[in-house]
C-alpha cells in the first residue's frame, strides 16, 4: 500500500515524497497504524528495514494533529545507544518534520553540554538522547518531562549489551506513567522482553522476518586465512572494482587505526570510526564515506552501531565477532532497505568456535571461498614501529577494547556512559 493509505499527515507525506520514498517497508506498514491508534509497541525487524521511519512518521503525525499550547515542554524522548545513531535519528526527524514547526535536539557525551542544557531547559519538543548523558543532565535538574507523551527505545538489545538498562530504568522512573512507549530492535533477548513489562502497557508485538536472523538480501561468505595475511587479503579483495563502498570491522581501536594506515599506504582512501575519535572526526568520517570521498571505513562495533548509509556494497569482518548479535548488526549495514549486499568474514583457526556457534544460530553453514590469485603461503609482513599496537592497559594489565567503559577523547563523557556492560568480550578485555 502507499504511504497515503496509512493515515499520515499531509505535510509529512510531502516530506516522505521529497525524500524519494513511495511505498512503506513491511515494518512501517505494520507499525504505523498501531502507533497512530495509540498502542504501545514492540517492533522486531532486521537492520535496514526502516524502523526509524516506523516510529518517526506516526509520532510526527500525532504531534501535528495536536500542536503545543502555551509553555513549550518536551513531548517526545527517543533513547539510542550511540551518538552516531542519535545523530542519524535526528537527521530523519528533521527531514520528515521539515514542514512542521517542531524543535529537535540531541543529547550525548563527547561534546560540550551547554547547548544540550539549553535545549532541555527551553522545552525542546523532540529529544534524541544517549542514556548516560541524559541521566547526568536530568540529575542536575535540567529538562521538563512532565508533558512527555511518547518514549521510544531504539536498538534496545544494544543498550542491554552496553549496560544502559540501569540508566534507562532511572530515566523512565522520572517520566509520566501516562505515555505511549515504543521499543524497536533488530534482535530482542528474553531479558529485554522481561523489561517491557516495566516500561510498557499491553504492548502489541510486530515481528518482520525470522527473529535475530541476518538480512536475506545479504550474501555471506567466509575466507579462511592465516592471521598474519588478513590485511594482505583485504588489499587483494579491494582490487575488485565492485567493492566500491566497503565497511571493515575491527575488534580493537588500535587495530582499526593500523588497518587504515596499511590501506592508505596502498593508495586506498580510508577513514576510521571508533571511540578515541572526537565527535567532529567521527562525523567527518561518516560524511566522507557517504559522499564517496573515502572508499573504505574501518570501524569498531560500538562506534558503528548507528551507521545508516545507503549503498554500502560490502561489509568485511576483518576480526570475526565473538557474539552472534554483533555479527547480525555488522552485516546488516549492507543490504539495507531490501538492497543487495555482500558480507565477507575473515576466519583464522582461532575463530572456528565462534563460526560454528554462528552457523548453529542461523541454522545453516556459510559458504567458504578462496581468493583467486592470492598467495596463502606468503610469509608475514615486517611491521614498522608505527604499525605495532599501542597497548592501552585495562584492569588486570590486558589491552583495552573499544568498550563504553573506556573514556573517549573528552574523558569520562563518552556517550555519558555510566553503567556496567553484559558483553562477555568487553567485560573480559576492558575496565
Amino acid at each position: 500500500m502507499p504511504f497515503r493509505a496509512l493515515g499520515l499527515d499531509d505535510r509529512i507525506l510531502r516530506a516522505v515524497q521529497s525524500a524519494g520514498y513511495s511505498e512503506p517497508t513491511p515494518i512501517q506498514s505494520a507499525a504505523i497504524p498501531l502507533v497512530l491508534a495509540g498502542h504501545d509497541l514492540i517492533g522486531i525487524a532486521q537492520t535496514g528495514t526502516g524502523k526509524t521511519a516506523a516510529f518517526t512518521l506516526p509520532i510526527l503525525t500525532k504531534l501535528a494533529a495536536a500542536p503545543a499550547q502555551g509553555h513549550r515542554r518536551t513531548r517526545v524522548l527517543v533513547l539510542a545507544p550511540t551518538r552516531e545513531l542519535a545523530v542519524q535519528i535526528e537527521e530523519n526527524v528533521r527531514a520528515y518534520a521539515q514542514h512542521l514547526p517542531l524543535t529537535v535536539a540531541t543529547i550525548f557525551g563527547g561534546v560540550g553540554e551547554n547547548p544540550q542544557i539549553k535545549a532541555l531547559r527551553s522545552g525542546t519538543e523532540v529529544i534524541i538522547a544517549c542514556p548516560g548523558r541524559l541521566l547526568d543532565l536530568m540529575g542536575r535538574r535540567n529538562g521538563d518531562f512532565s508533558g512527555l507523551q511518547y518514549l521510544v527505545l531504539d536498538e534496545a538489545d544494544r543498550m542491554l549489551d552496553m549496560g544502559f538498562i540501569p540508566s534507562i530504568r532511572k530515566i523512565v522512573h522520572q517520566l509520566p506513567q501516562k505515555r505511549q512507549t515504543l521499543l524497536f530492535s533488530a534482535t530482542l533477548s528474553k531479558e529485554i522482553e522481561s523489561l517491557t513489562h516495566a516500561f510498557q502497557r499491553s504492548p502489541r508485538t510486530i515481528q518482520i522476518g525470522r527473529r535475530s536472523n541476518p538480512a536475506e538480501t545479504v550474501t555471506q561468505l567466509v575466507y579462511e586465512v592465516p592471521k598474519h595475511l588478513k590485511t594482505a587479503l583485504l588489499v587483494h579483495l579491494l582490487r575488485e572494482p565492485q567493492m566500491n563502498m566497503v565497511l571493515v570491522f575491527s575488534r580493537m581501536k588500535h587495530g582499526a587505526d593500523r588497518i587504515a594506515r596499511q590501506l592508505e599506504s596502498k593508495g586506498i582512501t580510508t577513514a576510521t570510526l571508533h571511540s578515541n575519535r572526537s565527535q567532529n572526526q567521527r562525523l567527518k568520517a561518516l560524511k566522507d564515506f557517504k559522499s564517496g570521498a573515502v572508499r573504505v571505513l574501518v570501524a569498531t562495533d560500538i562506534a558503528a552501531r548507528g551507521i545508516d548509509v545507503d549503498g554500502i556494497s560490502h561489509v568485511v569482518n576483518y576480526d570475526f565477532p565473538m557474539h552472534v548479535e554483533d555479527y547480525i548488526h555488522r552485516i546488516g549495514r549492507t543490504g539495507r532497505a531490501q538492497a543487495i549486499g555482500d558480507a565477507i568474514s575473515f576466519v583464522t583457526p582461532e575463530d572456528h568456535g565462534e563460526l560454528r556457534a554462528l552457523e548453529r544460530f542461523i541454522g545453516r553453514g556459510i559458504v567458504r571461498k578462496r581468493a583467486e590469485g592470492f598467495d596463502y603461503n606468503a610469509a608475514g609482513p615486517a611491521h614498522s614501529p608505527a604499525d605495532r599496537p599501542r597497548q592501552v592497559q585495562g584492569r588486570g594489565g590486558r589491552p583495552s577494547s573499544d568498550s563504553p567503559h573506556e573514556p573517549g577523547p573528552r574523558g569520562p563523557q563518552f556517550d555519558g556512559y555510566r553503567g556496567g556492560g553484559k558483553d562477555r568480550f568487553r567485560r573480559r578485555q576492558g575496565r
